[in-house]
């Protein structure tokens, strides 16, 4: 009897453990951002995890990864190739750090599965490696920047933009946006063109990281004590809250009588925030959520074979102090 029971419990243990096995072995749909640091890309992961919820019968599960640091590029472009090298990973959506790094690897895999791109593209030259882009138009998000400053700042002036990596192409393109629609004409660096110029120092590369974005704005107001506008093409130094109030309620005075204007990317809770208390003012925001959720289904019509348009635009918000409330789409 004693034999009987200790088989009985062994083969229910057999059983779960075979249970659990098969709950696990779901086929993978990986989502690669370029750090898990960044609350914007958070908000991917947040996507990417109503999905799963609402499809929990699927036989694909969405897999949210990245390095631990945004500033870590290798890293990136590691976790991607481990994933390409996984056979239950069957496709993947990558926000390239660096977009010529990321698009070498692609091309010496030459990977079998789908290969997409979400939030950042790779580079133009490298655009034939992917099937799809499912992201924001970073070039007219620049635009939209331009145009605010512009209405607040109709005679131009001395302007600072905060970029992040060298060599990301969605923040590129955004600057990109921005130098062109205020000069009217293509522009590596605006030098006087409808009366405005880039002060000296500036550009400035966050490479992604809050903290050092908050201390580069601290360092380009005080050698600019006259400066017109400061333009952060991605929120970084808001994804800081309480390190962006220290640095800008410094300048409060210039900000109130917009003498001093600030025009940042994304729309996340804090940087909403900053734009209420008066700390910005206009946020041009993407939509990350959308871009989580919508990437599983995606990739799986790249698996299935469908032909996708080449570009997937998830849209834009444009929040000034006075639509702050209504401002985001729902």
């Amino acid at each position: 009897m004693k034999m009987k029971m200790l088989l009985a419990a062994g083969a229910a243990v057999a059983a779960l453990v075979s249970g659990a096995t098969t709950a696990q072995a779901k086929d993978v749909l990986a989502i690669v951002v370029k750090g898990l640091d960044n609350p914007f890309f958070e908000q991917i992961n947040l996507g990417c995890q109503k999905w799963m919820g609402e499809n929990a019968d699927s036989e694909y599960e969405c897999l949210y990864t990245g390095p631990a640091s945004s500033a870590d590029e290798a890293g990136e472009v590691q976790i991607v190739e481990d994933l390409l090298n996984r056979p239950d990973v069957k496709a993947i959506a990558i926000s390239p750090s660096n977009a010529p790094a990321m698009g070498n690897l692609i091309r010496r895999v030459a990977p079998s599965i789908p290969v997409m791109t979400i939030d950042a593209d790779l580079v133009e030259a490298d655009r034939d490696l992917r099937a799809t882009y499912l992201g924001t138009d970073n070039y007219e998000m620049g635009v939209l920047m331009a145009k605010h400053a512009m209405e607040l700042k109709p005679d131009g002036g001395t302007v600072c933009l905060q970029l992040g990596n060298v060599a990301a192409d969605n923040i590129n393109a955004r600057a990109a946006g921005f130098r062109d629609t205020i000069a009217g004409e293509q522009v590596d660096r605006l030098t006087g063109q409808n009366g405005w110029t880039e002060a000296d120092g500036c550009p400035v590369f966050t490479n992604d990281q809050i903290d050092l974005a908050n201390q580069q704005m601290q360092d380009v107001f005080t050698a600019n004590p006259d400066l017109d506008a400061f333009i952060l093409v991605g929120g970084w130094a808001q994804f800081g809250p309480q390190a962006y109030a220290q640095v800008t309620e410094q300048v409060k005075d210039k900000l109130d009588s917009k003498e001093l204007i600030i025009i940042a990317g994304d729309t996340l809770p804090p940087q909403m925030d900053a734009l209420r208390a008066g700390l910005s003012h206009a946020q041009v925001g993407q939509r990350p959520f959308e871009m989580g959720y919508r990437a599983p289904t995606v990739m799986m019509e790249l698996i299935e074979g469908k032909t996708l348009d080449p570009i997937i635009y998830t849209g834009l918000d444009e929040c000034t102090g006075d639509n702050v409330d209504s401002c985001l789409a729902q």
